[in-house]
């Protein structure tokens, strides 16, 4: 993977920040992005002070001011996106959330990082992909998302995931002749902040399916949905 570049959203902690340190340990350089320019710093200065190649620059999904000052960013840096994973997220419903008491504000908040965040990243992006006819897109989902076993409780969460699964698909199919990789994968319950600290997985575990679809051979799997590497229904 020496000369990949790849863009890592939400870099800053938890599984975000153990996906640009795996991907990194591979000869991949990441630009590690964060909200919180501070925070993201920090998260930079530790794995740049370990000798990996990481690069920071601020990012607000829900900008698209920001959003056009990333892409120029990286063209301008290094004239290539090898790879995107769309790892910032958030769940705010509240604690016991139904439906039913569940306000539209939640759903709009929410679907503005979660869905059209990574929506608007990945129509910035696509063309420095197309143009070297390579890419690999993750989007980091949920099983709460899945339809298959859909239950209730933090509805606007799992309603945002559902679309991001959808807007998934709905890129790998058309970018299948263009070299360009395109997966949704849920990290299983970890050990994070969203999480909590009773969750069985670390977040190192959580990130392990991510690199790995960010570093498909070509020909490898495209449109689909997976936890341990292995797929799952949507």
């Amino acid at each position: 993977m020496t000369g990949k570049v790849a863009i890592v959203t939400g870099g800053n902690r938890g599984i975000g920040f153990e996906i640009c340190r795996q991907l990194a340990q591979q000869a991949v350089h990441v630009v590690l992005t964060s909200r919180d320019a501070a925070k993201g710093g920090t998260a930079f200065k530790k794995l740049r002070d370990a000798g990996l190649p990481v690069t920071f620059h601020p990012l607000d999904v829900t900008s698209a001011n920001s959003i056009a000052a990333l892409a120029a960013f990286v063209t301008a840096e290094f004239g290539r996106v090898d790879i995107l994973i769309n790892n910032a997220g958030i769940m705010i419903d509240p604690r016991g959330s139904r439906l039913l008491d569940s306000r539209l504000e939640t759903y709009r908040e929410t679907l503005e990082t979660n869905v059209f965040g990574p929506l608007a990243l990945t129509q910035a992006l696509l063309p420095l992909m197309k143009s070297q006819n390579y890419g690999r897109i993750v989007n980091m989902s949920s099983k709460l998302g899945q339809l298959s076993d859909m239950g209730t409780g933090t509805p606007a969460y799992r309603i945002s995931k559902t679309a991001l699964n959808a807007l998934t698909c709905i890129v790998a199919a058309e970018t299948r002749a263009a070299n360009i990789l395109v997966n949704s994968m849920s990290p299983g319950w970890v050990k994070t902040g969203m999480g909590g600290p009773n969750a069985p997985r670390s977040a190192a575990q959580g990130a392990d399916t991510a690199v790995w679809l960010a570093t498909l051979p070509d020909g490898g799997p495209t449109g689909g949905f997976f936890l341990d590497r292995k797929p799952i229904p949507w």
